[in-house]
């Protein structure tokens, strides 16, 4: 692959919650330069990303419900509808993990159905967040067939912030896995892309994932994968 098509699978993270204004702007005019194919930011900083982007082929993602998945579907929707307004031109979505794991899988589908259907009246791909690191293989399986019965745009790992305690009482995120990727590849619909996101620090990373079927993955280490993509097709030449 070239240094511009692994670009172009690239949504560019700038979620973490201590990131300040000049390190978004700073994130968004990297996003820019290096023409990845999103950059993904919080409600707030939309309005940045827009004027920075103007002209640009790099797509606007917002946030909704993260990272946690915890607000009411109103707020949800609310947040996705004033998003769109704003400017972006997509939407990731964390799901209610709590109800998922209650197996109240029909609040889970009306819920993203809402917010679909909202994404879809401006042609908005939804990206709907699993956090699989909280769910059973079993939990993972049926959450495909709740997004392939919405029909939403594609399935997502992680948020990169999923941290599950652990018997020692730490926190750690494994983020998007092998396993979970393949998972979800087998058990949604063939027209349902996959976003690997969380722990995507290296070009092979990216290539491995790709490789699984993954159509994006969300990293904040673009410029680290994009230099040793640089670095190793100058090599080949």
């Amino acid at each position: 692959m070239t240094q511009r098509e692994i670009a172009r699978l690239i949504d560019h993270s700038l979620l973490h919650p201590a990131l300040t204004d000049i390190e978004i702007r700073q994130g968004c005019e990297l996003a820019r330069r290096c023409e990845v194919k999103a950059v993904c930011v919080k409600p707030y900083a939309i309005s940045v990303a827009k004027d920075i982007l103007k002209g640009s082929p790099v797509a606007i993602c917002s946030v909704v419900g993260f990272p946690h998945g915890n607000s009411i579907t109103m707020v949800k929707l609310r947040e996705t509808q004033e998003a769109l307004a704003a400017g972006a031109h997509e939407i990731d979505v964390v799901i209610n993990i709590g109800k998922a794991k209650s197996g109240e899988l029909e609040y889970v589908k009306e819920e993203l159905r809402a917010i679909n259907r909202a994404c879809q009246r401006t042609a908005a791909p939804l990206k709907v967040i699993f956090e699989t690191d909280f769910l059973t293989d079993a939990e993972v399986v049926a959450l495909c067939q709740v997004a392939t019965d919405v029909n939403v745009a594609y399935v997502k790992t992680s948020t990169g912030f999923g941290f599950v305690k652990q018997p020692g009482g730490n926190h750690s995120c494994n983020g998007a896995t092998e396993h979970h990727v393949k998972l979800m590849r087998q058990h949604c619909a063939s027209h349902i892309r996959i976003k690997a996101s969380g722990g995507i620090r290296t070009l092979d990373d990216v290539l491995k994932f790709h490789a699984l079927g993954c159509s994006r993955v969300g990293t904040s280490a673009t410029e680290a994968i994009l230099d040793e993509a640089k670095r190793r097709g100058d090599k080949e030449k």
